[in-house]
């Protein structure tokens, strides 16, 4: 006990020279406007910056749901586009009673949602690769999420690559960036299809073949996923045409293809789930 009073004893005056110094900090913002002036604004902008420090950390933590949604709602944006260009070229083809060819009135239901026929899985890249000649990634759903091989991945802003094999928690991706990757797709706006392949070296260039020579192609022209296979829905944006050469053999166009999607600079991603892909897959085997 006497220890515990000899220490308080030994530190009493910092203890009473604290005291002081809140009373007397206190009396001068009390009375004096000056002073208290000065002390209200200089605390308001403390506490507005801790407030931005906080801001700003909730924002970084919400960004992978935020950059999750912002995948889906352009997944879903490209297929409405797709719905709604196909049922334009109908309606200009085929007009209505009463309505002149090449006119575009609005109707009840356009740009519907995403074709029931599909669903997302949302999923994060935890690992991946784009120098290599056969590149691959990994995400972080596996199974037990509902993934499954041979299933499309994309990003919000293109394809991404086709799910290899799965594990009950990650899946490999076969990324675009693959020799043995070849898509299925279409010019924007037309019925002329081929495939896309990569060839190695630069990540964004991509090639298009098997284009015929009667069709009409221009740079910048969108390709798009076509839609014939059960791996992606028609429509999904694969990137524009860069350049357009001859095939080896000269019967065909072959394009080269900027892709939309930097596979160097992605994170999230959505993995495409077709809920009739079985059922097709059953009766081309047949």
């Amino acid at each position: 006990m006497s220890d515990f009073i000899e220490r308080i004893t030994a530190y009493i005056h910092w203890a009473v020279f604290l005291l002081l110094e809140v009373l007397s900090g206190f009396l001068l913002f009390q009375y004096n406007h000056y002073q208290g002036s000065v002390w209200f604004t200089q605390a308001n902008i403390a506490a507005a910056q801790v407030h931005e420090w906080e801001a700003g950390i909730l924002s970084y933590l919400r960004m992978p749901a935020e950059n999750a949604a912002l995948v889906r709602q352009n997944i879903v944006l490209q297929q409405q586009n797709d719905a709604l260009r196909h049922k334009l070229k109908t309606l200009s083809n085929s007009p209505l009673k009463g309505e002149k060819k090449g006119s575009l009135p609005l109707r009840e239901g356009w740009g519907g949602s995403l074709n029931l026929q599909f669903s997302m899985i949302e999923a994060r890249i935890i690992d991946n690769s784009v120098r290599k000649r056969d590149n691959m990634l990994v995400i972080d759903v596996g199974s037990n999420d509902g993934v499954a091989p041979e299933m499309g991945v994309v990003s919000g802003t293109g394809v991404v690559g086709i799910v290899s094999a799965v594990t009950p928690h990650h899946a490999l991706v076969m990324s675009i960036l693959n020799s043995h990757s070849s898509i299925s797709c279409r010019l924007r706006g037309t019925e002329y299809f081929g495939y896309l392949k990569w060839k190695g070296g630069r990540p964004l260039r991509a090639y298009m073949d098997d284009v015929p020579r009667h069709a009409h192609i221009k740079k910048g022209d969108i390709v798009e996923t076509s839609g014939f296979s059960n791996v992606f829905p028609a429509g999904i944006f694969l990137g524009k045409v860069a350049e357009i050469k001859n095939s080896r053999d000269g019967m065909a166009y072959e394009l080269e293809i900027l892709l939309s999607t930097d596979l160097a600079n992605i994170r999230h991603v959505a993995v495409i789930n077709n809920h009739s892909k079985a059922e097709l897959d059953s009766l081309l085997t047949q």
